[in-house]
């Protein structure tokens, strides 16, 4: 059952025929696609969000073809969504308004990786995972690690400035951009930020950039901070009788001065859909918490972990890989969840919120609250190392929508209840668009669409995604 599309406005029919002649004689008839089933595939992403047909899709092969289609799409009046991996999970890739998909992955050269100065140029194109194995072959480390690396792309990832496992110590994508090349609708090009690690020169472009959700303009190349690779990295597995025992250990092991790269948590109902998939846990353990360290005191930094999570209230076993194989192992068994969770209901809605660490029970009794008052299944895991959980909601019956509906408002405003935000990694989007006023002041919503205006005057890029919309229609 798909989340209805936003009211926007759709192109005309003259003005999508006067785009693809025009983008036909520019770019080639190869490179803009219109039949129906060829544009079929990129009208979602990973999301429940409704699309709009697809009236063409351009495959640029270069920022050349790409500034190409903005300068025509906003002569036209036509609107762009870009889009790159398609993996996201809030509609950022789904092309609400209809009219061009700007399709980016086949740029997808690293175009340099530079040791002397720890830095990577690559195109929107590159898989997240291809990346970190190239830089890793360097003996460099790029940290950002969405739970899909094998599959997202860079584009993606610097659109929701997403995070990942490792965002506790290292933090998210924005964090590791130094500059950005990126086409403004009109086919406008900037560069933006430097190359060198430090830098100060006027305002922070590309700390905006990121995080845009493609709604500023459409990325072409990213410039890149690295580090050297962490010379030891050691993981264990500490397992709890309860979920809330589980998040007090979360708050004992950083106040013991450890600093895990990650420290992930799964609740009950996770962890027997990772023991439905073949991966056996203690049966005594109604929640898991999967700790890995790194540097050059690893193997201290575990035994620490190992003691504090030992000493807490619950803790039923404590286990640490002992070779690379064993880690591997443990995490392809979190990185599996989330398609182990699809196979408990027919439909599945994973919500990405935050809260302060020292709030992640709190937000679980209130999430338990929520399902009694819906009756709506659910299950919660995530990156409780920085507050930031994926709350599933599981139902079978369409007819159930409306009870689902409730319970991610309900969880949204507790939330904001409890000092936390709306979206750790996976964005706004469309479906998270209803609910931003309960975050943010209407003055600031006001500010970012003034500053929305300033790139994209016409409101042609990416049109419907984070800011409310008057209502909802069937394309």
């Amino acid at each position: 059952m798909l989340l209805r599309a936003p009211d926007v406005r759709l192109p005309t029919r003259a003005a999508l025929d006067r785009a693809r002649l025009e983008l036909e004689r520019r770019l080639g008839p190869s490179r803009v696609l219109t039949a129906p089933e060829a544009c079929a595939s990129y009208a979602h992403d990973d999301s429940d969000v409704e699309s709009c047909p697809v009236d063409m899709v351009v495959l640029a092969e270069s920022a050349a073809d790409v500034a190409v289609t903005l300068e025509i799409a906003e002569a036209c009046e036509v609107p762009v969504t870009p889009r790159a991996g398609g993996t996201g999970r809030t509609g950022g890739a789904v092309p609400v308004a209809g009219g061009i998909v700007l399709a980016t992955h086949k740029l997808a050269r690293i175009k340099e990786i530079d040791r002397a100065n720890l830095v990577a140029v690559v195109e929107p194109g590159v898989v997240t995972g291809e990346l970190h194995a190239a830089v890793e072959a360097e003996g460099l480390f790029y940290a950002p690690d969405p739970n899909s690396l094998d599959s997202c792309m860079l584009g993606g990832n610097l659109a929701e400035n997403a995070g990942g496992p490792r965002a506790f110590k290292y933090g998210v994508t924005r964090d590791w951009v130094l500059g950005l090349e990126a086409c403004l609708m009109g086919g406008r090009v900037l560069r933006t930020g430097k190359r060198t690690v430090k830098g100060v020169t006027g305002y922070d472009v590309t700390a905006l950039l990121v995080g845009s959700e493609g709604t500023l303009a459409v990325f072409t190349e990213a410039t890149l901070r690295l580090v050297p690779r962490p010379p030891a990295v050691a993981t264990a597995l500490a397992l709890f009788s309860d979920v809330k025992l589980a998040a007090g250990a979360v708050t004992a092991i950083v106040a013991a001065g450890v600093v895990p790269r990650c420290l992930e948590m799964l609740d009950a109902a996770s962890l027997q859909a990772v023991r439905a998939a073949g991966v056996a846990i203690d049966l005594r353990a109604g929640a898991m918490l999967l700790v890995e360290v790194d540097g050059d005191a690893a193997e201290a930094a575990l035994m620490r972990v190992g003691e504090v999570a030992s000493a807490c209230a619950g803790c039923v076993d404590v286990l640490a890989a002992q070779d690379a194989g064993q880690r591997d192992r443990l995490w392809a068994a979190r990185r599996m969840l989330s398609t182990a969770t699809r196979k408990l209901a027919r439909h599945k809605l994973s919500e990405d919120v935050v809260v302060p660490r020292s709030r992640i029970a709190e937000l679980l009794e209130r999430t338990d609250g929520i399902g009694e008052a819906t009756g709506v299944r659910h299950l919660s895991y995530g990156h409780a190392g920085d507050g930031n959980l994926h709350v599933n909601f599981l139902w079978d019956d369409d007819a159930e929508r409306p009870a689902v509906d409730r319970a991610i408002g309900m969880l949204m405003r507790a939330t904001v209840e409890l000092g936390g935000t709306l979206t750790g990694e996976h964005g706004i989007g469309v479906s998270k668009a209803q609910y931003l006023a309960l975050e943010q002041s209407e003055g600031l919503i006001a500010l970012q669409q003034s500053i929305k205006r300033v790139f994209d005057p016409s409101g042609l890029l990416n049109p419907g995604k984070i800011f409310p919309s008057g209502g909802h229609r069937a394309c």
